[in-house]
């Protein structure tokens, strides 16, 4: 069995697991690089944000906001992988190693929400949930991917990474979309770290926009990368110039210029929210999964 749990970021916990023993979780470290991202690549499009992570700051950063985790078999081979914190990423083979990380997971107080696919959703909270751990909003999602650059019927001249000195429009931007999809708006209790996160990723040129006259017309995020697969979030056309194309052309050449550099693009998109899905079904985006984000209260 496959098990996947994606989310977007993630913080520190206690090194409970100092010392290898076959069937139990140990902490990685830098030396477990190669190996485990070996083992994530099995699943690549489903491991995009771990694997990322890795290649950017290796297993041991604050940046990842977080630990590596591995569980292995009695033979010491490696059968699940998981960063755990603020928010949990765990990539397993066997329902034991999701309880197991599930069961670590519970000594973080600050985990804020769990994604992944909606079948691992349910396994891993049912080891996670107990008291004051409820339910604050729960997503469901499509899981999307596009492997082949889409026609360009015209070309977005002025698309292009963004510059620091676009920052405050761009947090603004994105603190108003996770506020709507989440119900709290970050600048309210991380104000600081979501600036020098949204900055750090300017300066990576991992944000898209097209600014015409001051205005943020079209902005997009890619979170996570890797050759084999990209994943891009905080898709956004100004409200003021929506229904002019502006979103599908825009989409359409980032798009092809990603696809130029790595195998494969994936995003979430509410599934309630059908004009997203139509949106991203005309950009030539197709579903291949079911996800869940579960917010979870404090």
């Amino acid at each position: 069995m496959a098990v996947t749990i994606i989310s977007q970021e993630a913080g520190m916990i206690g090194n409970a697991f100092d010392a290898f023993q076959p069937g139990n979780i140990i902490e990685l470290r830098a030396e477990h690089e190669q190996e485990t991202l070996d083992f994530l690549a099995a699943r690549p499009i489903h491991t995009v944000f771990m694997a990322s992570l890795i290649h950017d700051n290796g297993l041991v950063s604050r940046h990842n906001r977080g630990s590596f985790y591995a569980c292995r078999d009695q033979l010491g081979r490696m059968e699940g992988v998981a960063l755990v914190g603020h928010a949990t990423v765990v990539e397993a083979l066997t329902e034991s190693s999701v309880a197991a990380f599930a069961r670590l997971a519970r000594n973080c107080d600050n985990t804020h929400l769990i994604r992944g696919e909606r079948e691992t959703i349910d396994c891993f909270w049912k080891y996670y949930a107990g008291a004051g751990r409820e339910p604050r909003v729960i997503c469901r999602e499509l899981f999307l991917q596009q492997n082949e650059p889409p026609p360009l019927s015209e070309v977005v001249d002025d698309l292009r990474p963004a510059h620091l000195n676009e920052l405050e429009q761009i947090i603004k931007v994105n603190a108003a979309m996770a506020a709507q999809e989440a119900g709290i708006n970050p600048l309210n209790y991380d104000a600081s770290g979501f600036r020098q996160r949204t900055a750090r990723r300017i300066e990576q040129g991992r944000v898209w926009v097209l600014v015409q006259e001051g205005r943020l017309v079209f902005k997009a995020d890619v979170i996570s990368e890797t050759p084999e697969a990209i994943y891009v979030e905080g898709v956004h056309v100004h409200p003021e110039e929506r229904m002019k194309g502006h979103g599908l052309r825009c989409l359409n050449q980032l798009s092809s210029i990603l696809l130029a550099r790595s195998n494969s693009i994936c995003l979430t998109v509410n599934e309630d929210n059908k004009k997203a899905g139509a949106f991203y079904a005309k950009a030539g985006y197709q579903v291949s999964g079911l996800y869940e984000t579960i917010y979870l209260r404090g």
